[in-house]
């Protein structure tokens, strides 16, 4: 985990780079992985919101630009298999994320951490993730999930959330 301060020529972006590998995300079986896929969507948004609203905060929204770059994440770490953030303030700047803060949490796994409430129970026993998940002033949400074979394992959920507000 680290914390670092990029400044960039059009905006500046606070970055929190964290990860966590213990969380899952299932995804419901079903006749089509892309129906799937926005339902766990929807509902890990939904609990992401619950959480938010119960610690007296403003819920996110989901936004089209940072799901493009969380997606476009997510699909890169199950083709390399790689977890990481990687050039994330590249990534935001590519996709035209505005701030000036941004934040990202990852997840993958398989097993009992399966659902959107065991994700966002996981990032809250984390400091660095909930302190993205509960940040006032984060107020859009982009989120990239994939069920993909991922380090070693036949069908892992990969998940990026990708965070923007000030």
């Amino acid at each position: 985990m680290q914390r670092r301060r990029i400044h960039m020529p059009i905006v500046p972006l606070v970055l929190s780079l964290l990860a966590l590998t213990a969380g899952t995300l299932a995804f419901p079986h079903g006749s089509g992985a892309a129906s799937s896929t926005a339902s766990t969507q929807a509902s890990l948004l939904k609990e992401i919101n619950r959480v938010r609203a119960a610690h007296g905060l403003r819920t996110l929204r989901a936004d089209a630009t940072l799901t493009r770059a969380a997606a476009a994440h997510t699909r890169q770490m199950t083709r390399t298999g790689a977890f990481a953030h990687g050039a994330f303030a590249t990534r935001m700047v590519r996709f035209h994320v505005r701030g000036p803060f941004v934040g990202e949490n990852l997840a993958w796994g398989t097993g009992s951490y399966g659902s959107a409430r065991g994700i966002v129970r996981a990032w809250l026993n984390s400091p660095e993730h909930r302190e993205n998940l509960l940040r006032p002033g984060f107020r859009r949400i982009g989120l990239g999930l994939r069920r993909a074979p991922f380090q070693g394992t036949a069908a892992a959920n990969v998940v990026t959330a990708d965070f923007a507000g000030f």
